[in-house]
C-alpha cells in the first residue's frame, strides 16, 4: 500500500474510534509534526484478536504480550488523563540513536512525566535506560520517570526514577 492510503485508512480508523495516535514529544514544535506517530488500538482485545493471541498464547508469547500491555495500559492512561485535573497531553519520545519512552504526559504547564511499559515482573536499572535520556532533554521540567511493571511494588530508583505496578492504574486509592 502506498503511504497515503495507509494514512487514510489511519484517519478512517481514528473517526470509527479503533485507534488514536500518540503524537512525538519534542521541545520544539515544529519537530513534532514532522515525526511519525505511534498507533494504539482502544480495545486491547480486539487487537489481540487481531493478532491470534489467546490467554494460552499470551503467557507463551513475549513479544506478543509486550505489545498487548503497552497498548492496554497507553489507553488506561489516556482515560486517567482525560479524567485528571491536570489534563495532560499524552505523546511518545525517540531519539535518533532509538532511546524512547513509550509515553510522556506533558501538563499545560510544561511540566512532563515520562512513563515506560514493561510487561516483565521484575524491573532492572535498564528499565529506566529511555527515561534517563529524556530526562536529560527534559531537565528540570521532569517531575518523575515511570516504570509501569507488572510486580507488586513502587520501587524507587535514582532521583525522580520509580518502578510502579501496573495495576496502580486501575486500583483504588488507598
Amino acid at each position: 500500500m502506498n503511504q497515503m492510503t495507509v494514512k487514510r485508512y489511519i484517519v478512517l480508523f481514528e473517526a470509527l474510534f479503533l485507534v488514536v495516535t500518540l503524537s512525538p514529544w519534542s521541545d520544539n514544535l515544529g519537530k513534532r509534526l514532522a515525526k511519525t506517530a505511534k498507533i494504539y488500538f482502544n480495545d486491547a482485545g480486539l487487537l489481540a484478536h487481531l493478532l491470534g493471541v489467546d490467554a494460552d498464547g499470551l503467557a507463551h508469547q513475549s513479544v506478543s504480550k509486550g505489545a498487548l500491555v503497552e497498548n492496554f495500559a497507553v489507553m488506561e492512561l489516556m482515560k486517567l488523563a482525560a479524567n485528571s485535573q491536570a489534563r495532560p497531553s499524552l505523546f511518545h519520545f525517540r531519539t535518533s540513536s532509538g532511546q524512547e519512552v513509550d509515553v510522556v504526559m506533558e501538563t499545560r504547564r510544561r511540566d512532563l512525566v515520562g512513563v515506560e511499559i514493561k510487561a516483565a515482573a521484575t524491573v532492572a536499572d535498564a528499565d529506566f535506560r529511555g527515561l534517563h535520556s529524556f530526562a536529560a532533554i527534559a531537565g528540570k521540567r521532569l517531575r518523575a520517570g515511570i516504570v509501569l511493571y507488572a510486580g507488586r511494588e513502587t520501587l524507587p530508583f535514582g532521583d525522580r526514577m520509580w518502578a510502579v505496578p501496573l495495576e496502580a492504574l486501575w486500583a483504588e486509592k488507598r
